[in-house]
């Protein structure tokens, strides 16, 4: 599974492996894939760097990536001031702290202990902390930096090509492709309707043939329901150099949800068991339905604020909802591809499967077309 792009980068295969937990993206990166690790979830620049401390000392001199979360519309204060957290707090209203309140209740969830924090706190939404994992991150070999919303200011791009790392955006459509290619972005990720977490309301199948063609010659991965060998073939075909695949990843032995029941969640999910909701981080994200989200999407409640609100509202919840397994409300991103994800396999045996079902796909087209054995 070699194309223009992995030769670039020196990896074998084109699959290109997200993931917030460091264990499993060096295992993609040793399979022979790039792992690209999710920032996202670092409040603490130190916590970033023994995180990728632990990568460089385990990924076999492979290359690797990070991906942050740098939106292109941001909250603002007066006269373009950055908001700092608490300022950004202040802005939520006490209506929507009190539905979470009642919500909590309502399912009987226990509250933190005393003085213990939320292990779920998403500021990485918020320009301002994405910036501070930069300055960590670049004091690292990345090959890779990707932007999950929309393309990072200019001076990070120019910081990223000044040392020699490509820059990589997620986009819905051919017009965000464009933006991308506009803004000097060297690599597209077209994410369709399937994808798990952000995402827009174009499939696959559509999405990449016409990211490909808008922005040709740009190099663009295809996203979005690709879990098997025969769909990155299929990918390939549609003209894109590679897959990114992030949701394939939660149930493989490496990673670490601290959650066995949301591994029993996953693993007994189907592909209709997911929604676009907002009710994570204010923004679409495909994720497990729940009653969580059901209470969020139901217009008699007071509706989700925009990002990164959102995610300093639930932060607390989400993690109470996590330590204490509340099965009706827990729920995590994952793409419609849960419905493939039935057991838990290690990061290897996946790519096993993949290069097997790439072959086989292969194989068969070459037979349709008269070309066996060529």
């Amino acid at each position: 599974m070699q194309t223009e792009l992995s030769n670039q980068l020196g990896v074998e295969h084109a699959v290109f492996g997200f993931t917030p937990f460091p264990a499993v993206a060096a295992a993609i990166s040793r399979a022979g894939g790039f792992g690209v690790l999710g920032a996202v979830r670092y409040t603490a620049p130190d916590d970033l760097r023994r995180d990728l401390d632990w990568i460089e000392a385990h990924v076999d001199c492979r290359p690797y990536g990070l991906d942050v979360v740098m939106p292109a519309k941001k909250v603002e204060g007066p006269k373009n001031h950055t908001l700092s957290e608490a300022d950004v707090e202040a802005m939520i209203p006490e209506g929507h702290r009190q539905f979470v309140r009642d919500t909590l209740a309502k399912h009987g969830v226990p509250e933190l202990a005393d003085g213990e924090a939320s292990g779920w706190r998403i500021t990485g939404w918020m320009e301002q902390v994405a910036r501070g994992q930069l300055d960590v991150a670049f004091d690292y070999p990345i090959r890779l930096l990707a932007n999950a919303l929309g393309s990072p200011p200019a001076d990070v791009v120019a910081r990223a090509h000044e040392q020699g790392v490509l820059v990589a955006a997620l986009a819905g459509s051919a017009r965000h492709a464009l933006k991308h290619r506009d803004a000097g972005i060297d690599i597209v990720v077209a994410q369709g309707y399937e994808a798990g977490g952000h995402t827009g309301e174009i499939a696959s199948m559509v999405l990449t043939p016409e990211v490909v063609d808008a922005v040709a010659p740009m190099p663009v991965l295809a996203a979005g329901g690709i879990g098997s060998g025969r769909q990155i073939a299929a990918a390939l075909a549609l003209g894109a150099q590679g897959v990114w695949l992030g949701s394939l990843w939660l149930t493989t032995a490496e990673a670490d949800l601290h959650s066995s029941a949301l591994t029993r969640k996953l693993l007994a999910a189907g592909s209709g068991d997911t929604v676009r909701s907002r009710a994570l981080t204010g923004k679409p994200a495909r994720q497990l339905r729940t009653e969580w989200t059901d209470a969020w999407d139901d217009p008699d409640g007071p509706g989700t604020l925009p990002m990164p609100l959102q995610g300093l509202l639930v932060a607390d919840a989400v993690s109470r909802i996590q330590k204490y397994e509340i099965d009706p409300l827990l729920g995590t991103p994952v793409g419609q591809i849960v419905g493939r994800m039935n057991e838990v396999r290690s990061v290897r045996a996946v790519f096993d499967d993949l290069t097997r079902g790439f072959e086989r796909a292969v194989d068969r087209v070459n037979r349709i077309a008269g070309r066996s054995g060529q």
